[in-house]
């Protein structure tokens, strides 16, 4: 969902990326990548996309996904048109580079985890979206499996996560992209942050 939000915002779908991927310790952060990359690859070997600079954050910082977009730019310029940060926190990183080099709210960059500062970064234009798992949603389908396995009735799985070992059953719920057009009808409806919070400042 993130590479597409990406591409969506691309002028013709086309351009030049930065991709920042989460921790080379996390599994999570391969998972992100390879969902990006089903996405992503097809348009590189079609030359609609051109990835510029790709590089791991150690431990998600956000100080640590700004030196990879500087170093992007110190190789490239700023002749790029768009970054695919895999979570907020890598997105706010990004942003705090672009907002020095003056293309904040120019150049759309991608998130996830529907986190406060990526709510309030959205309205204001400088980040193009997020992903929200609705926590409600998440955490009662954890508590009925769970109920499930304690009483010895089946759990169905629908699908399958390879964790480097062996295939895990994986239930997966559906997520939503959020934009400036949709905070209110997503994150504020649910309550999961307030209008007050997500618009303070804007």
């Amino acid at each position: 969902e993130q590479a597409k939000a990406l591409v969506a915002r691309l002028p013709n779908g086309k351009g030049k990326i930065i991709r920042i991927y989460g921790a080379k310790t996390d599994n999570n952060a391969f998972q992100f990548k390879e969902g990006q990359d089903r996405v992503i690859l097809p348009l590189v070997e079609k030359g609609d996309i051109k990835g510029i600079h790709e590089d791991f954050t150690e431990d998600w910082k956000p100080e640590n996904a700004k030196r990879i977009t500087q170093a992007a730019i110190a190789a490239n310029g700023t002749d790029f048109d768009g970054i695919l940060a895999s979570n907020d926190g890598t997105a706010g990183g990004a942003i705090q580079v672009l907002t020095e080099e003056g293309l904040a709210g120019k150049i759309p960059v991608t998130g996830q985890d529907a986190e406060l500062s990526a709510c309030q970064r959205i309205v204001a234009g400088t980040q193009a979206m997020t992903i929200y798992k609705p926590i409600r949603i998440v955490a009662q389908n954890a508590a009925e499996s769970a109920m499930k396995m304690a009483m010895g009735k089946p759990v169905i799985a629908n699908s399958v996560v390879n964790n480097g070992k062996f295939d895990v059953p994986t239930m997966f719920l559906n997520v939503f992209v959020v934009t400036k057009e949709n905070m209110r009808e997503t994150i504020i409806k649910d309550g999961y942050h307030t209008e007050e919070e997500v618009y303070r400042g804007v």
